[in-house]
């Protein structure tokens, strides 16, 4: 057989195993739906303690909080992206870029986890970096481009089988799927619906994109119903957030905004915004970050009512997951206002980033005053020891830091 012919064969075994395999996972899904077994019976489970754990604690000596405050290694998690705490407390699951969600439990309650395993092993997941929780209990996961819900993933994370249903097949044209910024995440509104980021995948899109991506939400927040029914675009003018959250105060939706790269070192900034109605405009990509113009888009005239960011970040710190704060262990200062994890630079000639911010808000429901509360994962050789991505809050009112340079989640906690 020549090559040619080998090749060929080597083309028609790999496109027939893919196939096999998707229709498995098809298969699984359909039977979770079911409430069906689909045979698994396996999970992979991550060592907690040993070596790693004490690798990591060595690397938390150099990170410097408030006074009053301690943080701690809370569970070794490999590539941990976003967090999702149960409402009942008793498991935090948490998203990757690559193909697992895992779900963490701290069972004797001592603030340290005891078992980190991977979440719904029988199903193939793309990107499953977003999940939430519905105030109901319903998790829901934001893959690249689809979102699953599983009722009670409290009770059911505990076998391999998990009550699974399909919300939204497709968050995008399969024609814009791309390998860049789709790193998805969700949260629950308080008007019951889903609103789920919709990164766009360049740098600055052409303005041939520009209507496609208006209309389906690519560069925005789109809400659609639990059940995936009433899509619409609640956000436009953004260019790849990854992280949001609603002011319990007053239900304005808040996130951040990553901004244009090639730019210099110290343009644009990052954003931290804040959405007060349906349909608003954030500027992207007539404005790169903040008040500058794009290259690209300096002669074109912005859309009308274009909203500036309601804080502006140090440019290219990459601000990622947010969450406000509503427990009650921190002192006064915190309460009501944002944490947000920055992952910090990979293009600047000094890096930056690479800690967790924190954004009071006023009463009135503006920003007010922006201040570093947990660095040090940036030494200062300039060398990444972590790279924070989102923040959490736990029932006691610590919160929760992931990082997926070292596969790590912290605790924050104060006073105690």
């Amino acid at each position: 057989m020549n090559r040619t012919r080998l090749l060929a064969a080597a083309v028609l075994t790999l496109s027939t195993s893919t196939l096999a395999y998707a229709q498995t996972q098809d298969s699984n899904l359909e039977r979770l739906s079911n409430f069906q077994t689909t045979g698994t019976s396996e999970f992979e489970v991550i060592e907690q303690g040993g070596e790693r754990a004490e690798a990591i604690k060595r690397i938390l000596e150099k990170v410097r909080v408030p006074s009053g405050f301690k943080i701690d290694l809370y569970a070794i998690v490999p590539d941990a992206r976003h967090m999702a705490v149960g409402p009942q407390g008793i498991v935090t699951f948490v998203g990757t870029r690559k193909t697992k969600v895992w779900a963490v439990t701290d069972r004797d309650k001592d603030r340290v986890a005891d078992e980190v395993k991977d979440f719904a092993p029988s199903l193939a997941m793309a990107i499953p970096n977003g999940p939430c929780f519905s105030p109901e209990g319903v998790l829901y996961i934001a893959e690249q481009n689809r979102v699953l819900s599983y009722p009670a993933a409290e009770f059911f994370y505990e076998s391999p089988d998990v009550a699974a249903f399909k919300v939204m097949e497709t968050l995008v044209p399969e024609a814009e799927v791309s390998f860049n910024h789709t790193a998805r995440v969700c949260r629950v509104g308080p008007d019951g619906k889903l609103y789920i980021s919709l990164g766009q995948p360049f740098n600055v899109p052409p303005p041939e994109k520009l209507e496609l991506y208006d209309r389906e939400g690519i560069g925005g927040i789109i809400r659609v119903g639990q059940d995936g029914k009433g899509r619409e675009v609640f956000t436009h003018g953004v260019r790849n957030s990854v992280g949001h959250d609603f002011n319990p105060a007053n239900g304005d939706l808040w996130f951040t905004d990553n901004q244009v790269d090639g730019m210099g070192d110290d343009i644009p900034p990052g954003e931290l915004n804040r959405q007060t109605e349906a349909g608003q405009n954030f500027g992207f990509p007539w404005y790169g970050g903040g008040s500058i113009r794009t290259n690209e888009y300096k002669n074109e005239e912005p859309p009308a009512g274009v909203v500036m960011p309601a804080v502006e970040m140090d440019a290219h710190a990459a601000d990622l997951g947010m969450t406000f704060y509503s427990g009650n262990q921190f002192p006064e200062k915190y309460r009501g206002g944002i944490f947000s994890a920055q992952h910090g630079s990979w293009n600047r000639t000094q890096p930056v980033g690479a800690r967790v911010m924190f954004t009071a808000v006023n009463e009135d429901g503006s920003a007010g005053a922006t201040e570093v509360f947990a660095q040090g994962w940036l030494d200062e050789n300039g060398e990444y020891l972590g790279r924070p991505v989102d923040v959490a809050q736990l029932r006691d009112g610590s919160i929760l830091v992931s990082d997926d340079l070292v596969g790590a989640i912290y605790r924050i906690s104060y006073g105690n």
